[in-house]
């Protein structure tokens, strides 16, 4: 269990963790003309939300690590779901919403719905970028680039890298190690 003086220290953790994601969108967007940064905002923070509910799949750690690491998930996806996180963005997380793109139990464990989720984000980006006068427009693949750095980005800075979830989500709980076929 995590004591007051921890839990003010985890609190205090996420706000800056979140206070980052908010900076990387941002940086994100830099590029990207200025109408598109609310899309590009909720996709980062939708993300990071979706990264930080990965808690449950996440193999154990030895006590009090795994109270801790747990605490400040919960306080980091809890916190991105505030007016502060969402104010301004509204409107699109409710467009993502409608894409489905909500976290999943699989989310962690399952390889196609990540993939599947970065494709309906660069969708919703592509689709944000096509309101816009031609002229105004990013080039073809910008919202792929975008939304590979989003999730490098959210990943790095909650603390949950590729190779770490595929690792957790291969060796961890109800999964089995494959077995290796005699030679």
């Amino acid at each position: 269990m995590v004591d007051s003086s921890q839990r003010h220290k985890l609190d205090a953790e996420a706000a800056a963790k979140v206070q980052d994601i908010m900076r990387a969108a941002t940086s994100w967007s830099e590029e990207a003309p200025a109408a598109l940064t609310p899309a590009i905002r909720a996709v980062c923070v939708r993300l990071a939300e979706m990264v930080a509910d990965q808690r449950h799949y996440l193999a154990p750690l030895p006590e009090p690590q795994e109270t801790e690491r747990s605490a400040l998930l919960v306080a980091i996806a809890d916190r991105l779901r505030t007016t502060a996180a969402t104010e301004g963005i509204e409107r699109f997380l409710d467009q993502l919403s409608e894409l489905e793109l909500r976290a999943t139990a699989s989310w962690s464990l399952n390889a196609a719905a990540q993939s599947e989720w970065i494709a309906t984000a660069v969708m919703f980006l592509e689709r944000q970028s096509a309101e816009l006068p031609p002229d105004q427009r990013p080039d073809p693949y910008w919202a792929d680039d975008v939304v590979a750095g989003v999730v490098a980005s959210i990943r790095a800075l909650i603390g949950v890298d590729e190779l770490h979830a595929r690792t957790e989500a291969r060796y961890s709980g109800a999964h089995r190690r494959p077995e290796s076929s005699p030679s």
